[in-house]
């Protein structure tokens, strides 16, 4: 076992499953004490009884502030400290915009931008009287070039981008740092819903792993890897390519609802 995390601690959400189950696993074999929190602790269970002395658990819906504080102040009062946060937990609701609610746009931003600013509201000020800390908000490429289907999605993500940015500034004469991860398209039980081929899917293992080993990053911005980088990059650059590799969503849409990709009625066969 490693003893480069040296007994620091690391607040991961949405740790039950997925990449951040993976990252807390990968941190706990760093020598970090790993806090998970979701609302789903059952495999944080099991993977306790071989981690006794440096995994906790605590089911934590992040939309409840009543929730969120008691599992901080859990924390501190066991551990004294938080060195990492780890803002993770999302949902992912495949579904075009005027298919949808406002109410279902509400609940995604509840989970996905609030729910992060909570936390962060919770832990922050642990960090700035010890003058020590960094948060990493987990983003996706989504929020930066789109994806139809995801338009909630989305949106919760492009906010995250712009808040992180804004508090980074903020605590710029402190010790206390805020970035953006950015993760790489990864086989999660989320993720699988979009039907994207195989070959475009990591696997969370991996991701989680490699994020993992940046966790005492301070860049404003953490890919997983080079090709997430670049290919996040050419995205943003090439949008044309975003409209290519994604106008399969909009064809079947349309097909749904009846619709031509010209936005005119299809004839039924007769």
């Amino acid at each position: 076992m490693s003893s480069s995390g040296a007994g620091r601690v690391v607040v991961v959400t949405g740790a039950n499953e997925g990449i951040g189950h993976h990252m807390l696993r990968a941190l706990l074999d760093d020598g970090y004490r790993v806090v998970g929190l979701d609302i789903d602790v059952r495999n944080l269970e099991s993977l306790q009884e071989t981690h006794p002395e440096s995994l906790r658990y605590h089911e934590c819906d992040v939309t409840s502030d009543e929730d969120v504080e008691a599992a901080v102040d859990a924390i501190i009062a066991e551990w004294g400290q938080i060195d990492v946060l780890v803002n993770n937990a999302a949902v992912l609701n495949f579904g075009f915009f005027e298919d949808q609610t406002l109410a279902d746009a509400k609940q995604t931003f509840e989970v996905n931008f609030f729910g992060y600013l909570r936390t962060i509201h919770a832990v922050l000020p642990h960090m700035r009287a010890r003058n020590e800390g960094i948060i990493h908000n987990v983003s996706s490429g989504v929020g930066l070039v789109g994806n139809p289907g995801l338009t909630g999605y989305g949106a919760t993500k492009g906010a995250i981008e712009a808040f992180t940015k804004s508090l980074r500034l903020e605590l710029q004469n402190t010790n206390v740092t805020v970035t953006v991860m950015h993760p790489t398209l990864a086989a999660t039980r989320q993720a699988k819903e979009l039907d994207y081929p195989a070959s475009q899917m990591s696997d969370p293992a991996d991701v989680g792993r490699k994020l993992a080993r940046q966790i005492e990053s301070r860049k404003p911005t953490i890919f997983t890897d080079w090709v997430t980088r670049i290919g996040l990059a050419a995205a943003q650059r090439f949008p044309f390519l975003v409209k290519k590799g994604t106008e399969r969503f909009v064809e079947a849409h349309e097909a749904a609802q009846g619709t031509s990709t010209a936005g005119e009625p299809v004839e039924a066969e007769t």
